[in-house]
């Protein structure tokens, strides 16, 4: 594998120049902020949960990665964007198991270690159709149904979550149309998803972080 093979993904991209996708690599500044907030939360709460922590520092990780890749747009500088993003999915559903739904240990990380397969079994069959956005529909499911599993135990909670989920379905609507509608908006669309993916990772980590404070209350 070359690594350092230059990469196209998006509309923004002309060339292979460093900065050929200007708003594509500042609006990641919307993770960094996200990020802060969330640390800014942290500090204030009573609990402070070392997880709520690490969730706020692994927004600006991804922040971080993201940058890297629409600056150097190659395939390692991919794996610095993608690979955060999949450590937050599992992080944070390993951690919806254990504190919304209240399974064991041992429930929490068998749910979450099959969450990759799962991913790796229904990209391929929505890749035809949703392209490389297929890989995050496993993540918009999970947003759903723990949300909807959360509704008899915890309305505030489930209603976060439900909310959430549907905030990152348009933000993935977004990163969808980046291609399609390149031809006539030719800088993309795929600074939105950075802009709203951010708001994403803040309401979860911020839904997480009230749900702990509320047990450690109890």
């Amino acid at each position: 594998m070359d690594l350092s093979k230059q990469l196209d993904n998006y509309c923004e991209r002309l060339s292979p120049d460093y900065w050929a996708e200007p708003i594509n690599a500042i609006t990641n500044l919307a993770f960094i902020l996200a990020a802060v907030f969330v640390l800014l939360a942290w500090r204030q709460s009573d609990s402070r949960p070392r997880s709520v922590l690490f969730l706020g520092v692994w927004i600006g990780v991804i922040g971080a990665g993201s940058y890297l890749f629409h600056t150097h747009a190659t395939v390692w500088a991919l794996f610095s964007d993608t690979i955060p993003i999949l450590i937050f999915i599992l992080a944070y559903l390993f951690l919806a198991m254990r504190f919304f739904m209240h399974l064991p240990i041992w429930a929490s990380g068998l749910i979450t270690l099959g969450y990759i397969p799962v991913t790796y079994g229904i990209a391929p069959m929505l890749g035809p159709y949703l392209g490389s956005s297929a890989g995050y529909v496993p993540a918009l499911l999970a947003m759903f149904i723990v949300g909807g599993l959360m509704l008899p135990r915890d309305r505030t909670v489930a209603v976060g979550l439900l909310s959430t989920a549907s905030l990152f379905l348009i933000s993935l609507c977004f990163r969808m149309a980046d291609e399609p509608l390149c031809d006539n908006f030719p800088l993309g669309t795929h600074f939105m998803w950075h802009i709203l993916n951010a708001v994403v990772l803040y309401r979860l980590a911020m839904i997480y972080l009230k749900r702990r404070e509320q047990i450690s209350q109890k």
